[in-house]
């Protein structure tokens, strides 16, 4: 294969596989690493993709994007509902729960509201939580704040102070990257700010993260993989990730 033609077909894969590592271009091409990386600055330089550790993800994949909430319901739909049913295991038969915003958090409020347990305290500042939650039985604990469009939760300084004034028995947790070294990270500093306040103050924090978000990074660090307890997601992370998950004593439930 000529470099050209080389050139073009790791062009056209980071786009269709949305991300692409080092090795496995290496590998695949029956190249040197090192040309694998000389490859892709090039790449970068025509901007046709994003280098990050490791490999390249589409230009688009900016550790600021992010996608509306509406958008996100649509994708991994089926994925998001094993992690939902996975976790709704972990819930106590009483106590205090965190439900955090997003899409799979959601998934899991509309399977609690199902099942209502009147022992339970349901606290969250996500307004479609809230809402799934509504005249089924819980008690709901509303975290009040601004509300972010974007997200259709409640963000702001207020909203994390109340978080860390309470220490509930178990949090539940979305993240839009899980990445080895980086942690647990959001686009946006606000959201990581309660979600920080909300991993800081719960006894037990269990991340509810599909596959998409293993091995990403976005623009701002809220938590360390020391920080929590337990990953939900539905295929098994990569080698890097998976020892990092070890090292840290995180708990891997496949869902």
């Amino acid at each position: 294969m000529f470099a050209e033609e080389r050139y073009n077909r790791i062009a056209e894969l980071v786009a269709s596989e949305g991300r692409v590592t080092v090795a496995q271009l290496a590998a695949r091409f029956d190249i040197t690493k090192e040309t694998v990386r000389r490859d892709l600055d090039l790449l970068e330089k025509d901007g046709l993709l994003r280098r990050v550790h490791g490999g390249a993800v589409p230009l688009a994949s900016a550790s600021t994007r992010e996608l509306s909430l509406t958008t996100r319901e649509e994708r991994n739909q089926a994925e998001k509902a094993r992690i939902a049913k996975a976790a709704l295991t972990m819930l106590p038969a009483e106590g205090s729960i965190v439900l955090d915003g997003g899409t799979t958090t959601g998934n899991l409020a509309a399977l609690v509201a199902q099942e209502p347990v009147e022992q339970r305290l349901i606290i969250t500042h996500s307004i479609p939580v809230a809402h799934a939650l509504i005249g089924s039985g819980q008690q709901i604990e509303f975290i009040g704040g601004r509300v972010r469009g974007l997200t259709s939760a409640c963000v702001g300084s207020g909203t994390a102070a109340r978080y860390r004034s309470f220490r509930p028995d178990i949090g539940f947790i979305g993240t839009n990257g899980v990445h080895a070294h980086f942690g647990l990270s959001t686009p946006d500093p606000e959201e990581a700010s309660v979600k920080a306040a909300i991993v800081q103050s719960a006894r037990r924090v269990v991340v509810l993260a599909d596959s998409s978000k293993l091995d990403e990074e976005a623009l701002v660090g809220f938590a360390a993989l020391g920080d929590i307890d337990a990953l939900i997601t539905d295929v098994q992370p990569g080698p890097e990730l998976t020892s990092a998950l070890a090292d840290a004593d995180v708990d891997l439930v496949i869902a």
